[in-house]
This record gives C-alpha cells, structure tokens and sequence, in this order.
C-alpha cells in the first residue's frame, strides 16, 4: 500500500512538473499581442492595382515592398506613405493584397492593421471604420478614348447619353448620376478591366482621380484623360485620401503625428514619383 501511494505522489509531481513547463513554454514564445497581431509589424492593406496609389510588380525595383504570400511587389504612393508610417512606428511594413471590397473586412476582422489604399474617408464609411487625417486630396476626371466622341468634353453634360461606369463601392459611382441623360453602366470590380472595358468599347469612359487618369494615359496612348470646367460637384470627405484605421485604435493619434511630418511638397514629390516610376509609364 505504502509503495502503491509513492507510485501515485511520484506521478502527480510529474504531472505538475510537465504543465508547469508547458505554460511557461507559451508564454516564452508569445510574441503577439491579444487581439493576434504581431507588435513587430505593421500589417497594410491594399489592391496594388490602382496605380499611382498603387501596384504590383515583379521586382523591389524603386522601393517597392514584398507582397504577403507572393513573389510579386508592391509599389506606388500608397506603399510609400505607409513605409513613412511603419518607420516612425518602429515595425516592419507587411504588405497584404485585398481586394478593394475585402479591405474593410480584413480591418474589422484584424487581419490587417490599417487600410492605405487611395480610400476616402466617407461618412458611410466612418459609421465602419475609423480614419487618420487626409494624406492627399484629388479631383475626379473622365477616362476616354482618344480621337472619340467625347474627347473634347469639358462639362460633365457632354457625357449626355454615353455610357459611363465607375470602381464598384466607390463615391465615384455615384457622382456619375449628375451627368443628365447619362447611360450609367454596371460598376467594375477594379481599374484594369475598366481600362479594358474602354478600350474595346464596351463604355464611353469611366470616372477616376486625376493621378489614376495620368496613369491611364501613360499606359495607352488610345487613352485621353478629361479635366473639367464644369465638373461634378463633391465633398472634401470624398475627394481626400486618408488611413483607414480599426475603430477606436490607438494607432489614430500615431499615423497623425507622422502625416503631419509630411510637408505638401514632400507629399507632391512623392506623387510625381510614383507617376513617374509606374511599370505602365516605363
């Protein structure tokens, strides 16, 4: 019997021993904070197909940064902004390419720490998400084909009875109700298969911001970016360009204080760049 109770004690205290070492085995290697997100990296989301803002390419070529899960780059305005963001962070900058209907959800979801993508900060969005301060400001413009019939617009009201789409889930979509008598078409998915939409005819043009229409126009010569005089009307909150952010995140305060690090003629500099350097305009 007494030797019986040894046994047992003896296995009792190899019981402890082991979950005691378990636990302290966890907590050794636990490099993350509760919510799952590494505190060494700052996670961004973006499309890397909406050049200038951003792109993908093959190459780390003018700074571009390594796309999660891929072989291929990100580059463009966008990934430089965020690069000035994570250093004054202190984290290595994690590119995640999300689709642009899937980034909000990624955010909420925690997948991704801020969304830099060319979004604006919209008041449907903000009832979502939370957003850092602008970090640019652009007007819209119409895509359309050289030597066509609205090539030489200069009002909205030109585009009566043309067929004009816009990206799907963007205020761009929903200005294009202004042109009067307009054929409003289906909303895209992304740029390129408008572009590609445009160039076979399938629409008369569609609604961008002026540096995704330079781009446009960089990429093919058929191409023909319209700036307007009588243009569609819009709000600061749709036209200006901001960090999306996790609702009450305290990650706010700190992207402001780097923005405001970043003068307007830095921020153009960085812009003319991104134009210049795009893989289309090579």
């Amino acid at each position: 019997m007494k030797k019986r109770l040894i046994t047992l004690i003896a296995i009792a205290l190899s019981a402890i021993m082991l979950l005691t070492g378990c636990k302290a085995g966890s907590s050794s290697v636990n490099t993350k904070s509760s919510s799952g997100a590494d505190d060494e990296v700052f996670r961004v989301g973006m499309e890397a197909g909406y050049a200038p803002f951003n792109w993908t390419q093959t190459d780390d070529s003018n700074g571009a940064v390594k796309i999660e899960g891929s072989a291929e780059y990100a580059g463009g305005y966008d990934v430089e902004i965020a690069k000035k963001i994570a250093e004054g962070l202190g984290k290595k900058l994690v590119i995640v390419k999300t689709e642009w209907d899937g980034l909000v959800p990624a955010l909420t979801s925690g997948k991704i720490d801020a969304i830099i993508a060319g979004m604006s900060p919209t008041a449907e969005r903000k009832k979502t998400i939370d957003f850092s301060d602008n970090y640019y400001k652009s007007d819209l413009v119409m895509v359309v084909k050289k030597g066509g019939k609205y090539e030489g617009a200069s009002s909205i009201q030109d585009f009566n009875g043309a067929k004009i789409t816009a990206q799907l889930n963007t205020f761009h979509y929903s200005v294009i109700d202004q042109i009067k008598g307009v054929k409003k078409q289906p909303a895209m998915d992304n740029f390129p298969a408008m572009r590609v939409a445009l160039e076979s005819g399938m629409i008369d043009g569609y609604v961008s911001e002026r540096p995704e229409g330079i781009s446009a126009e960089a990429a093919n010569p058929n191409f023909k970016m319209i700036e307007f005089k009588d243009g569609f009307k819009t709000s600061e909150e749709d036209t200006a360009v901001a960090v999306g952010v996790a609702k009450g995140s305290p990650l706010t305060k700190k992207i402001n204080e780097i923005l405001s690090g970043i003068s307007e003629e830095q921020r153009k500099a960085i812009m003319d760049n991104a134009i210049k350097n795009q893989p289309a305009a090579k």
